[in-house]
């Protein structure tokens, strides 16, 4: 059996870990960073929290026999991917990124690309006359307080778990909400909102894709906040390809 360790937290490791569930030849463990407060648990064996840093990953790798890494985190959470990346060097052990392809802007959208967070709150601190209207925060919750740096503007903020503590952001609005989300869905939510300006960061995927094709059929503006650099680690596009590439080692 090869001894498999997901870095979950995303549909992908989900699905992957749905198609390595009781595998003939794969053992798969599932490890979550815990920033969800109420994660999808996925149908393996799964451990919740960090390993503290690279020399607390590369020591699990070899204590626990593990053959294989599937980082499947988040296209934003760059620093367990580089803590991966480190650690399995470190370790010997080969590592393969299961990442969505990123999005890309289409006929008919508005998008301004920026390239971090603080980019993206200078965007839309003085709007052009077409972006004058709420700003819609659909970026998780731990960089919300980037905003504070436009704090005169109209926000509506949506994401799993509150944020903590709560940006002084005055005319903020929280939902929380979980994807995937429909496209009659997300423009019923921007027309009762008033939404002009949508901040993304360009995770790619289908889950959270609707707000895009909102976007783009109410003429609105997306500030889209590029993907991290990546670590030259091998990329992997699908949970076919992951699987594949497990089943040749084994």
């Amino acid at each position: 059996m090869l001894k498999v360790l997901i870095l979950g937290g995303t549909t992908e490791a989900t699905a992957l870990a749905r198609r390595l569930a009781g595998h003939p030849g794969i053992d798969a463990a599932v490890s979550l960073a815990g920033r969800t407060r109420n994660p999808v648990l996925p149908p393996l064996p799964t451990r919740i929290g960090g390993f503290g840093g690279v020399e607390g990953l590369a020591a699990h790798l070899g204590e626990a026999g593990v053959q294989a890494v599937i980082d499947a985190t988040h296209p934003f959470a760059d620093q367990i991917s580089a803590n991966a990346a480190a650690a399995c060097a470190r370790a010997g052990v080969p590592l393969r990124v299961l990442t969505r392809a990123p999005w890309t802007a289409g006929p008919g959208d508005r998008w301004i690309g920026v390239p971090d967070m603080a980019a993206a709150a200078e965007a839309v601190r003085d709007p052009d006359p077409g972006m004058d209207g709420t700003v819609f925060l659909t970026i998780g919750r731990q960089e919300v307080a980037a905003f504070e740096a436009a704090p005169d503007r109209r926000y509506l903020i949506r994401a799993v778990d509150p944020p903590e503590p709560m940006p002084a952001l005055p005319r903020a609005t929280l939902i929380l909400d979980r994807g995937p989300f429909t496209h009659e869905g997300e423009i019923a939510l921007m027309r009762e909102h008033a939404v002009a300006t949508i901040v993304s960061k360009n995770s790619g995927g289908s889950a959270t894709d609707a707000k895009l094709e909102a976007a783009r059929r109410l003429g609105l503006t997306v500030v889209m906040v590029g993907r991290p650099p990546g670590n030259g680690v091998e990329e992997l596009r699908d949970v076919d390809a992951a699987v594949a590439w497990l089943e040749a080692m084994g």
